[in-house]
């Protein structure tokens, strides 16, 4: 779906949607317990869709009426096929829960997912019974995992070490997961560990001398399902709209909470520091222009926002470097490429760097506008819109219906804030 968006501003309040990132791991762990759980998920996406659908080939009973999604435990059988779609937090996780789960398994996905690396991952269960025949996807798994000691990096993907954690309850005996480098996007991790203990699974921490992390669990009772989980608001897609009430005429986004272990909730902050004027009460956060100034944004912890951010960025005073988003090359686009191009498409300035991107802005000013390609990125075409909305002529979006990756209802959500879609 291509979209073309008549500039105007955005203003008005919105409520929420679930966390993608929290549901991926709610999800999980219901699958992998004993009796049955219940969850509150608001809105899914096509991610969440796809764990459901590899839940469901490992034997989950999922049923999903409106928001209502009532999961039953998994009862694997034969070699499932995984199909992870282009969700790669789905790739990654269920990985090794597939492998503890079954002597084979088969596993594929689509879009950019073949493409992007799992390298290190399917190393780590390798040394604990489960070997692959390939180093990207599709690719089949063989061997049952076994209880140990599994090494993986901790500075290339969070979710390879979320993967394992989710594993290893599975397992009979004392494991753990041992980073043989710094852990960064730590936050993704705490959102790992936060599940797994309303799930009734705590790791015992440890830090060796070089401040290099190990997650260890003795031989436990395995998952223990509470009765009903909602899901928490998504602050990565709240952050569109966050950042338009910056760039327009205010907008209140509901239903985000300041004790979530999102690490995206960062983006308080960093609005903060671009001089918007953000008010919080309870779980309600309305953000208004400010004197925008340009800054620097260290993205390695939150590299989900670097895209949105650029957008912003692009309207305030002076210049703004995004500097420790090496990782963002391997996401569903090469993010410091794709939101580059997005910001030059438009009329504005902006030039990648190795590792990170440098945003020239045009405070009180708008873009010219123009065309945009999405490179089948969900976050390149929600920020795409945003930007439309400070653009002198229209912006037409190439492919903008990869937005419902993550965020299926956004053009309806961007409608009725006053936005001005048409597909084409």
């Amino acid at each position: 779906m291509d979209v073309k968006i008549t500039p105007s501003k955005l203003s008005g309040q919105i409520e929420a949607i679930a966390s993608k990132s929290e549901a991926h791991r709610l999800l999980i762990c219901a699958a992998l317990s004993r009796t049955e759980t219940e969850l509150n998920i608001n809105k899914s996406s096509g991610d969440i869709e796809a764990t459901i659908g590899c839940l469901r080939a490992l034997g989950a009973e999922i049923t999903v009426s409106g928001s209502k999604v009532l999961v039953k435990p998994c009862r694997p059988s034969g070699t499932p096929l995984i199909d992870a779609k282009e969700s790669g937090s789905t790739l990654r996780f269920m990985i090794p829960v597939a492998a503890a789960l079954s002597e084979s398994v088969c596993v594929t996905g689509s879009g950019r997912l073949p493409e992007r690396p799992i390298g290190e991952l399917l190393a780590a269960i390798s040394e604990n019974g489960s070997m692959a025949d390939g180093d990207r996807i599709p690719l089949t798994l063989k061997g049952k995992l076994k209880p140990g000691t599994f090494s993986i990096p901790g500075n290339v993907s969070s979710q390879y070490i979320t993967g394992l954690l989710l594993a290893l309850p599975l397992l009979e005996g004392r494991s753990s997961v041992k980073l043989t480098s710094k852990l960064e996007s730590k936050a993704y991790v705490d959102i790992t560990l936060d599940v797994m203990k309303r799930f009734g699974i705590e790791f015992e921490y440890v830090e060796n001398e070089e401040g290099l992390s190990e997650f260890v669990l003795d031989n436990g009772n395995g998952y223990s399902a509470p009765p009903f989980v909602k899901v928490d608001g998504d602050w990565s897609n709240g952050a569109f709209f966050l950042v338009a009430g910056a760039l327009g005429n205010g907008i209140t986004v509901s239903g985000l909470s300041l004790s979530s272990p999102q690490g995206d909730k960062e983006i308080i902050s960093i609005l903060r520091k671009f001089g918007a004027d953000v008010m919080i009460s309870e779980d309600v956060i309305t953000v208004l222009p400010g004197n925008l100034k340009g800054t620097v944004i260290d993205i390695n912890e939150t590299p989900d926002l670097l895209p949105i951010l650029s957008v912003l960025a692009s309207f305030a005073e002076g210049e703004t470097e995004f500097v420790n988003g090496a990782r963002l090359r391997i996401k569903e686009s090469d993010r410091l490429m794709s939101s580059a191009a997005m910001i030059n498409g438009l009329g504005g300035c902006a030039e990648e760097l190795p590792s990170g991107l440098k945003v020239k802005g045009f405070p009180g000013g708008n873009l010219r506008g123009g065309n945009v390609d999405s490179f089948h990125d969900h976050r390149i075409a929600m920020s795409a819109a945003i930007a439309a909305t400070r653009c002198d002529g229209d912006v037409y979006i190439k492919d903008a219906g990869s937005a419902a990756k993550s965020y299926p209802d956004f053009y309806s959500d961007y409608r009725n804030l006053g936005g001005k879609v048409d597909v084409i």
